[in-house]
């Protein structure tokens, strides 16, 4: 007899809500399997039967990130050995993916090594959400899926920038997205921020000088995250000296690390739009000047794509009309 009960919907407690909205969506529950042992570790339980079932693990791997890498790793082991026909990892944020290179001698390549073990434990296939690098897909064997985040923030974009408009990125490496989110808010060009990293201390840069002409426009500085805000702070600031009417931004990933609501407040900044795929505390929520925008409803088509056999970059991936080379900088 065919198996029709459909497939399962599981998380850890990496981000809860969002499996839960976007199991309202789909019109099913997102099972928690998570509970732990006295002495702190995790302990797994699926409260259903998932016997040649397809099932969608959502469990974005953010801060407490160790904390939640076992449990997806654990998760993943715990569907496969229960006969699970396909597991699919949703995992809308990455933790080490921005250790994606070996950028200094006896370091490791820290994104190679979690891709890898999320595909040792059994994983069929990964979904992401503006992976911080286009190569980390081809760490790993088996099929992944990047989504973008534009999906989600666009329409929400599209409602507060009419005209006036110039996106910047904060560095060279976000020149691509920002050219995208120009062309796709029709704005009059873009800008770049160039700035120095120090590799030895940990989350500190500083904007040096840019390129493009910012002077009375309304900047939307374009990033895939905001950790501790040093980075898309100090651009902020730059190019509110060089005469911008106001500066925001928009990241996909909302980590706010250490002190980066205190940064906030001091900086240029006057508006930040952030998406849902890592919990935000109850100052970022409560923010006036903060807009969240779900990735839920996207995250759904996702899994519906996966689950039908349909294709995701027809249904999900913006399309701009012209190539990078042809918008002209600010």
């Amino acid at each position: 007899m065919a198996n029709d009960n459909g497939f399962v919907l599981l998380t850890g407690t990496a981000n809860l809500k969002l499996a839960r909205d976007v199991a309202k969506i789909l019109g099913k529950n997102a099972d928690e399997t998570v509970t732990e042992f006295a002495d702190g570790e995790k302990r797994i339980i699926i409260p259903e039967n998932l016997r040649k079932r397809d099932v969608f693990i959502i469990q974005p791997t953010c801060p407490p990130v160790d904390s939640s890498i076992i449990e997806l790793f654990l998760i993943i082991d715990a569907a496969k050995r229960s006969s699970a026909s396909e597991v699919t990892a949703i995992i809308p944020y990455f933790g080490y993916s921005r250790q994606d290179r070996k950028d200094r001698p006896r370091v490791p390549i820290s994104a190679s090594t979690i891709a890898r073990l999320i595909e040792y434990s059994g994983a069929d296939r990964i979904l992401t959400i503006d992976i911080h690098s286009e190569q980390e897909p081809g760490f790993v064997e088996i099929p992944w899926d990047n989504l973008f985040g534009s999906y989600s923030m666009l329409p929400e974009l599209k409602k507060h920038f009419k005209s006036n408009l110039v996106v910047a990125s904060p560095d060279k490496g976000g020149v691509p997205k920002a050219t995208f989110y120009a062309e796709l808010l029709d704005a009059d060009g873009f800008a770049i921020v160039f700035k120095e990293r120090d590799v030895v201390n940990i989350n500190e840069s500083e904007a040096l000088d840019m390129i493009g002409n910012v002077k009375g426009k309304d900047v939307l500085l374009v990033d895939d995250m905001i950790d501790t805000a040093g980075t898309i702070c100090n651009a902020a600031n730059l190019i509110k000296a060089r005469g911008a009417k106001s500066v925001s931004a928009a990241a996909t990933h909302g980590l706010f690390s250490d002190a980066a609501t205190d940064k906030i407040k001091k900086s240029a900044l006057e508006r930040i739009f952030i998406t849902d795929t890592v919990p935000l505390r109850k100052e970022i929520l409560e923010n006036p000047n903060v807009t969240v925008i779900t990735v839920a409803p996207l995250l759904a088509e996702a899994i519906k794509c996966i689950y039908n056999g349909d294709s995701m970059s027809e249904r999900l991936i913006p399309k701009a009309h012209r190539t990078y080379d042809d918008r002209k900088l600010a």
